[in-house]
């Protein structure tokens, strides 16, 4: 319980954090055409790192070969005892919405039901959409709207610095309920598998993240992993982007130096559109399953689908629920 409850305080803040700071944000900067650049740049940036991270996982995945620890009669074995499961995952897969339907699905048909049900993509967009009215508007009404949800956006920080405080019981007690659950046969058994994710991960924080950090923000990457600890141990005890969000934007915001009206814009898109990490870990886990099951694995053409459609699966993987098993289903179903 004292892991629930840290993880509920958490999400409590999010909506109202995430939809009152892109408000304020958009509506604060003022010229529209800002907006428009900044939006492009950030889509951009997040489809190339997204397609990075699953070529990165193919390549460690061919590298190490993580199916080859494998030996035939436990091959033969799972194959018997997952099938129906995986048959029931394809028809999951096939029944998600297509790319065209988590577009429009963008556009809340009521907005304080999306509010109400944390549909974070219909948020984000709904606060958009009134941001730029109120930039349209100006003047005194404007300012009378912006206030208030400025005021509402420091409530919610002062309530994350409060939360933060039992963060070191509540990481301690989510750690210790998965081992105390699981067992640490569970962890050992795909030891080969995770080392194989973990080091494609790294690759990725270094030579992508790192790269972007150093050369494009000319921040030094040490400085960098400083800043955002706090948001990494949310991030690493709650397998969450949406929980991580409120503690990213306040590192952001007062570790980095960001400005309100560009976290409050790129960090909330960014939490439900950049999952390099799910992408990542759906190319190494399509060529693992390959290694196992398939006779010669996967060729070329087989590799560069994988990552057009893990690239694009992550972006509408925020509108499909339990949103890594059946994207991960949708890329195997791509490649047969």
């Amino acid at each position: 319980p004292v892991g629930t409850l840290f993880l509920r305080l958490i999400k409590m803040v999010i909506v109202p954090l995430v939809f009152a700071s892109l408000l304020v944000g958009i509506a604060s900067l003022g010229d529209l055409r800002k907006l428009g650049r900044i939006g492009g740049k950030t889509l951009g940036v997040y489809m190339l790192t997204t397609a990075a991270a699953v070529t990165i996982g193919l390549l460690c995945a061919q590298v190490i070969r993580p199916g080859d620890a494998i030996g035939d009669a436990d091959k033969a074995a799972l194959e018997a005892q997952f099938k129906s499961a995986a048959g029931a995952k394809a028809s999951n897969a096939a029944d998600a919405p297509s790319t065209i339907e988590n577009i429009l699905n963008i556009v809340p048909n009521n907005p304080i039901a999306s509010l109400a049900s944390g549909d974070m993509l219909q948020v984000i967009f709904f606060a958009l959409i009134l941001g730029i009215a109120l930039t349209m508007i100006g003047g005194k009404k404007a300012e009378v709207v912006t206030t208030f949800f400025d005021c509402i956006q420091e409530a919610m920080v002062v309530t994350i610095h409060v939360v933060m405080k039992l963060a070191p019981y509540g990481v301690a007690a989510l750690v210790a309920d998965v081992i105390g659950s699981s067992g640490l046969s569970v962890l050992l058994a795909l030891l080969v598998y995770a080392l194989t994710v973990i080091v494609g991960l790294l690759l990725h924080a270094l030579l992508i993240y790192g790269g972007l950090i150093r050369i494009v923000a000319k921040v030094k990457l040490a400085k960098f992993l400083s800043a955002i600890r706090p948001a990494q141990l949310i991030a690493f005890s709650t397998s969450s982007s949406s929980a991580t969000l409120p503690v990213s934007m306040e590192c952001a915001e007062e570790n980095l130096g960001v400005s309100n009206s560009v976290s409050s814009f790129v960090l909330p898109l960014g939490s439900t559109v950049n999952m390099d990490g799910t992408a990542l870990y759906q190319g190494v886990a399509a060529m693992f399953i390959a290694q196992v099951f398939v006779p010669g694995g996967l060729d070329m053409t087989d590799q560069l689908t994988i990552v057009l459609t893990a690239t694009l699966a992550s972006v509408g993987a925020a509108g499909v629920p339990g949103a890594g098993m059946v994207t991960l289903a949708m890329v195997l179903t791509a490649v047969g």
